[in-house]
């Protein structure tokens, strides 16, 4: 606990055998009260391998559910628990488990409901290893999305994510998206509810292990980006509202 608040990381997993361990070591546990491991149905021993690892709450879809469908499954298992701070995690080891003391404290002390670890802020992106087509798309894309939604993110598109549960209580994550956009459309819906939300600076790393879209599922991706942003402009603008905004 930090603070009185109950702190629970959730590992959204697909094929994470070979980097779970490194990333589940480096979880600070003086801090976090429990883990939870989705596997998404993974051709690999995902879920063996958390289970030797001694990770208590391990729940493996029997088909795939899709990036969405597994977060979704894993905030559910993470509220169930009584998480007052639940904080995402990719087991892929792309994003650093040392920060969760800091996303963590930003949280638990009242500074901001939600915490993003930004790859952007800090060159953490390039020099980590990036694909330049993708730094250049995630600057696109941030760039439009801060327009049509007035804010002033460095990036929306990181996989390091901290969420007070108070989040949860104002928002339908069910009416998200099973695929890679439910990131943004959760996004949406907290800045639709009035929400601001906090970066701090994250290294990350690029290597074969680590988890990655395909050039197509990544045009698809930013297609659905602009699609949400563009529903959340012209729902605060009062023309129609968007069905993940009700």
């Amino acid at each position: 606990m930090l603070n009185g608040k109950k702190i629970i990381v959730v590992l959204p997993a697909y094929n994470a055998a070979l980097t779970i361990e490194q990333t589940y070591k480096e979880i600070p546990f003086d801090i976090v009260d429990d883990v939870v491991l989705v596997d998404d149905a993974s051709n690999d021993n995902t879920s063996e391998v958390g289970s030797i690892l001694g990770i208590k709450h391990i729940i493996r879809h029997e088909k795939n559910k899709g990036y969405g469908g597994n977060q979704k499954t894993c905030y559910r298992k993470a509220l169930e628990l009584g998480a007052d701070i639940i904080i995402m995690l990719h087991p892929d080891y792309q994003y650093t488990p040392k920060l969760i003391h800091a996303m963590a404290g930003v949280i638990a002390y009242d500074v901001y409901p939600v915490v993003l670890g930004s790859r952007i802020l800090g060159k953490g992106a390039l020099k980590g290893g990036m694909p330049m087509y993708k730094y250049i798309s995630n600057r696109f894309l941030t760039f439009i999305q801060n327009i049509l939604m007035n804010q002033k993110l460095s990036e929306y598109h990181t996989g390091y994510r901290a969420f007070s549960k108070e989040i949860f209580q104002k928002i339908n994550i069910d009416a998200n998206s099973d695929d890679f956009v439910f990131d943004n459309q959760m996004l949406a819906q907290i800045f639709y509810a009035g929400y601001e939300i906090g970066e701090i600076t994250c290294p990350t790393k690029y290597f074969d292990e680590a988890s990655s879209i395909n050039f197509s599922r990544s045009v698809k991706y930013g297609l659905g980006v602009l699609s949400v942003s563009s529903a959340y402009f012209f729902s605060k603008l009062g023309l129609y509202k968007a069905a993940i905004f009700k």
